[in-house]
């Protein structure tokens, strides 16, 4: 990326106040292990803003906190928003706070989308749309609560899909938004495949070439990608790999760090 480095886009829980443990509600059924309300602290949270079980979330009954990514949104609303304010002392309003995390989130999310094209497609005019999101993250949070997130997010969203269908050519499958949940996908091939939106919930996706596929929004949670070539796919985040199977012969693009329990598994 140009004015905005991958880094920026990336947490930084040393130079956040915990705002995902703090400010965002989970549930059990989203891989938790407790209920949990917006604002309220998480049970595992220390008095230093660490987490107490962070060596050992997915043993505990907590993949959900591993497969969460703010795209560094929590460091820029502790620091840069709200400086000097904290939920902590009271100084800020926690249910504000938490709606700005999300706002924040979704511009950083959008900004790694847009850098990707930008990193694979040089020709394709990213910079201006980029650096009007980036502009957006500086604002006050009573003017990032008045941004028209849905509309931005649409127009980002028809960017990344007009560069997906010339990246992607000539197209493979049309398999976005479908129900492909629990499905054997080994015998497929999914080459510059349109999965933007699918469930692969459980999905076998071992060994797999998915070489140009655009995997833009598609659940992979529980997902077998062991083996998969992941190098070339399309709209990839850490957040959908923290909740994915694979193992050190999963290839990734350069800029995605490799999900910790990756590293122990077994390509079965």
């Amino acid at each position: 990326m140009t004015a905005i480095e991958i880094a920026d886009l990336r947490a930084d829980c040393a130079h956040c106040e915990a705002l995902c443990c703090v400010l965002l509600p989970y549930r059990r059924a989203g891989g938790f292990a407790a209920d949990k309300h917006g604002g309220v602290p998480c049970v595992n949270l220390l008095d230093d803003d660490r987490c107490g079980i962070h060596d050992r979330l997915r043993e505990t009954g907590w993949p959900g906190c591993v497969a969460f990514d703010c795209f560094g949104a929590g460091q820029i609303v502790t620091q840069q928003t709200y400086a000097g304010r904290s939920w902590r002392d009271g100084t800020a309003d926690v249910g504000e706070m938490g709606a700005v995390l999300t706002v924040m989130r979704l511009l950083n999310e959008m900004l790694h989308h847009l850098g990707e094209v930008a990193r694979r497609m040089p020709d394709v005019p990213t910079s201006a749309l980029s650096e009007r999101i980036g502009s957006l993250r500086e604002i006050d949070a009573e003017g990032l609560l008045g941004i028209d997130i849905d509309a931005l997010h649409d127009e980002v969203g028809q960017h990344l899909g007009s560069a997906s269908a010339r990246i992607r050519k000539p197209a493979g499958a049309d398999l976005s938004y479908a129900d492909l949940a629990g499905h054997d996908l080994r015998a497929r091939d999914l080459r510059r495949a349109d999965l933007r939106g699918a469930t692969l919930l459980g999905a076998d996706l071992r060994g797999l070439d998915l070489t140009g596929a655009d995997l833009l929004g598609a659940d992979l949670r529980g997902a077998d990608v062991r083996g998969a070539d992941l190098g070339d796919a399309l709209f990839v985040t850490l957040a959908q790999l923290g909740s994915t199977t694979g193992d050190p012969s999963t290839r990734l693009a350069p800029w995605l760090r490799r999900p910790e329990q990756w590293t122990s598994a077994s390509a079965g």
